[in-house]
């Protein structure tokens, strides 16, 4: 059984079916939910070696995993006791900003140059949130990009976060300023990021 942080094939697998599965939530453009990601984190880790299995599909501060506390380098994720609440305002400011992009932007319609930004920014946005709060005890840099090209689609752009092995420099760089709740520079870089993905799928 392959490593959960390994990049094997058997990762390989459960990367390609859960962007499979996303695919088709973004396209049918469903309301965004953060029980929707507990499932996706459950498909990411299957037949996996995780270190405590209890901990796929649970965020930090639900049973097993309260007084759970991560730490990225030098910075922490919101303590476990405030995860569900932060939880819950991310997935309201979510759906609204979606709402919102979903009453300007046509399904399968040509975006301007203003509802491309505006959907990069919320990608940057939430890359940046998921990253700070930290809900998992693991697997949370993955499911941040997951989001990213969850939102990618649902408005016809390609999925241009790769899953794994994760983005090159400055991707590290603009993620660990992701921990201190600024996006502007994840903004700039995902822009980049998806101009490259779009010239490569046309």
């Amino acid at each position: 059984m392959a490593d959960w942080d390994e990049d094997s094939p058997e990762l390989g697998v459960n990367l390609a079916a859960l962007s499979l599965l996303i695919r088709g939530e973004a396209v049918l453009r469903a309301v965004p939910t953060v029980a929707a990601a507990r499932e996706w984190h459950r498909l990411m880790m299957h037949n996996l070696n995780v270190p405590t299995p209890g901990y796929i599909g649970k965020y930090r501060g639900e049973p097993g995993l309260d007084g759970v506390n991560v730490r990225i380098g030098t910075r922490y994720g919101v303590r476990s006791a405030l995860v569900a609440a932060e939880l819950a305002i991310l997935e309201q400011t979510l759906q609204s900003a979606l709402a919102a992009l979903d009453e300007d932007i046509a399904i399968d319609g040509a975006l301007t140059a203003d509802q491309f930004k505006a959907v990069i920014n919320v990608c940057a946005w939430l890359h940046a949130e998921w990253v700070r709060i930290h809900p998992f005890a693991n697997g949370n840099g993955r499911m941040a990009r997951v989001w990213v090209n969850y939102v990618a689609m649902r408005y016809g752009l390609p999925a241009f976060a790769r899953l794994r092995p994760r983005p090159d420099s400055p991707y590290d760089a603009v993620a660990a300023e992701s921990m201190q709740g600024t996006w502007q520079a994840t903004a700039l870089l995902f822009q980049k990021m998806c101009r490259d993905a779009m010239r490569q799928r046309s």
